[in-house]
């Protein structure tokens, strides 16, 4: 776990204005470093929370600016209770939040302290967000969807950066969207990697559930994760 209070971190809640209006989100980066590489860390449907912060600082730890949009900031902030907030997500227009989440890769893309490049990195709602994300920009680097709801496979030829796939082997409404675009990345040749854990439920990286978290497949994730961005936005460059 790495603490709000790590002197190694800059951390900040920082705001930004686009035509849809204000946005807001968690940001985090590594201190005295000049340039680095940015992830967008995409929420669950329980908003932007102290699990997600928590990502966000590991994330900056790994020597990335790490940054996670609240989702919910249009509406005045994820709310305490996750009910009310899953609520208040599954109500929101899906092409506002995705013009939100372009608007961040560019925010991103900007901020001090990142080299321009940038990634997604989704879980659960947020990775069928990266997914889409994949889709919609095609100057993203890289995107990593962790048992995120598969994109439209019609839609893959419009992917260009590479993919990350993380999905638990007992999660099985959201694995049933895999095979069709798994079969169109393969026709298209699209490069990804495509990793099933075995014995792991959905959300399975968020160790704020313990009825869901697999410390096994968390860790082997976590690993691929950082091997990943590491290849595509710094060892690349």
């Amino acid at each position: 776990m790495v603490v709000a209070s790590d002197i190694q971190l800059s951390i900040g809640r920082p705001c930004f204005v686009t035509p849809a209006g204000k946005l807001s989100g968690y940001l985090a980066h590594p201190s005295g470093v000049e340039q680095c590489p940015a992830v967008l860390i995409i929420h669950e449907n329980t908003g932007l929370n102290a699990h997600i912060e928590g990502l966000v600082r590991r994330f900056a730890q790994e020597g990335f600016v790490a940054f996670a949009l609240d989702a919910l900031s249009p509406q005045g902030g994820t709310p305490a209770d996750e009910d009310q907030a899953r609520a208040l997500i599954s109500n929101l227009d899906e092409n506002e939040n995705r013009t939100n989440y372009l608007a961040s890769l560019d925010y991103l893309r900007g901020v001090p302290g990142s080299n321009g490049k940038v990634a997604s990195v989704g879980f659960c709602w947020g990775g069928q967000v990266s997914g889409e994300l994949a889709i919609t920009d095609p100057n993203l680097d890289a995107a990593v969807i962790y048992y995120g709801k598969s994109p439209d496979p019609a839609r893959v030829p419009d992917i260009a950066a590479p993919l990350l796939l993380h999905y638990g082997e007992q999660d099985d409404r959201i694995n049933e969207t895999v095979p069709e675009f798994q079969k169109a990345l393969e026709q298209h040749d699209k490069r990804f990697s495509l990793h099933m854990y075995k014995g792991a439920g959905h959300a399975f990286n968020n160790d704020s559930r313990q009825d869901r978290y697999n410390a096994n497949a968390a860790a082997e994730s976590w690993k691929r994760t950082i091997s990943f961005l590491t290849d595509e936005l710094i060892s690349g460059n």
